[in-house]
């Protein structure tokens, strides 16, 4: 893909704040921050308008807690059609890690995700958005 330079004028505020997402954030320079934000914008953008998009959601929780194991299995199986795979952790005697990767429209996936997240025995839980091309 061929690279466009142009210029940006920025206040000298936004310009430090800049300056710290990018040491934050180790990027190498201020394009690939800009860039980076950009494309964290179109990410959005495309959740937002139910495009298809990917992304994986993470669960943290206690498998001897609400019989949480079955009953992820049990939701997963009702979209396994924008489900890709998954992987289980265990991270401790009591608690598990499970990432589950999805392909699908934006609403089935945050469906999905919502109703893993909100499954009895679930420590945290988050869906991380992607875009698929």
């Amino acid at each position: 893909m061929a690279l466009a330079r142009f210029g940006v004028s920025l206040e000298e505020e936004v310009l430090r704040a800049l300056d710290h997402f990018v040491i934050e954030n180790s990027f190498p320079n201020r394009s690939r921050a800009i860039r980076h934000l950009i494309e964290k914008n179109l990410v959005e953008e495309k959740w937002q308008s139910n495009e298809l998009v990917a992304g994986a959601v993470v669960l943290l929780y206690d498998h001897h807690k609400g019989d949480v194991t079955n009953k992820a299995n049990h939701l997963q199986h009702h979209y396994a059609d924008v489900i890709l795979s998954s992987q289980h952790f265990h991270l401790s005697h009591d608690n598990c890690m499970e990432i589950i990767a999805v392909k699908g429209h934006a609403a089935r996936l945050t469906e999905l995700s919502d109703k893993l997240i909100g499954l009895k025995g679930v420590i945290h839980g988050q869906l991380i958005m992607s875009k698929t091309e």
